[in-house]
Formats: structure tokens, sequence, C-alpha cells
């Protein structure tokens, strides 16, 4: 098992941090047509949110998005390098985003995935998400913290 660490994005890790997010997304992109431009906006992200990276050996492999609502914390994005999967990133990601959630006062995380990502939202429910209701097909799910 790799050893990674996590740790709050800097403006430099925004290509490699992109490019670990689309490779993330890939298998999905061939089979769901109106994917949305999954690492469009990284940049901003880092500035102006809350974005976590992981590392093994100096490279990024994964990362999570975080955005401070009214009244809730967003689960905006997290993504685990293809080559990575498997080593418990995932679960590190979901667990730092709920400590994070809690430790800054929200009682309340929100998401919003696709419908026919059906492993993602299979680990959601598996994690205590509810799904909150549905608009084409963009599914929203919630969850107590």
């Amino acid at each position: 098992m790799a050893n990674w660490t996590l740790r709050k994005a800097k403006p430099g890790d925004t290509a490699a941090l992109a490019v670990c997010i689309d490779a993330a997304y890939a298998e999905y992109a061939t089979r769901i047509a109106d994917l949305p431009p999954v690492s469009e906006g990284i940049a901003e992200e880092i500035a102006e949110h809350q974005v976590w990276v992981a590392e093994i050996d100096g490279a990024v492999v994964g990362g999570l998005v975080l955005m401070a609502e009214h009244g809730y914390m967003r689960l905006a994005n997290v993504a685990v390098h293809p080559d990575h999967k498997g080593i418990g990133l995932g679960h590190a990601f979901m667990t730092l985003a709920e400590t994070e959630a809690s430790a800054q006062g929200y009682r309340e995380m929100r998401l919003t995935t696709h419908a026919d990502m059906l492993e993602n939202v299979a680990l959601y429910i598996h994690l205590g998400w509810q799904e909150a209701g549905r608009d084409g097909n963009r599914m929203f799910m919630t969850k107590a913290v």
C-alpha cells in the first residue's frame, strides 16, 4: 500500500490536479454524453474554495473540492486518479470532507452527481448520503454531519 499525504492545494497544483480529475472521470466520459467539463475552473476553485490534494512521492493523485454555502457544505468534486484507486484515498477524502464540514460548524453536506454514475451513487448511499431530488440526469444528495 502506498503512503500518501493529504494537504491543501496550492496554485501550482492546478495543472496536475486537472490532469488527475480528467483521468478519474475518463471512464464516465466514454459512456455519458452529457458529462460536464469536470476539471474546468480548477484554478479558480483553488483560489476561492477549500481544495485538498493527495500526493504520493510528490505527485498529485487525487483531489477534493469543498464549497462553503449558506447553511451547508457542498462537496463539489472528489477524484482519485485511476492508477491509485483501491488504496483508501477516496475514503480518506470523504472522511476529510465530513470532518471539515463539522469543524466549520456545518450540520449538512450536499453534492450533485450524474445519475448514470451508478458506482458513485452506490458509494455515496453506502456512506450514508440520501437522494434529495433530481433534475434531468443530475442527482442531488445530502448527508447530515
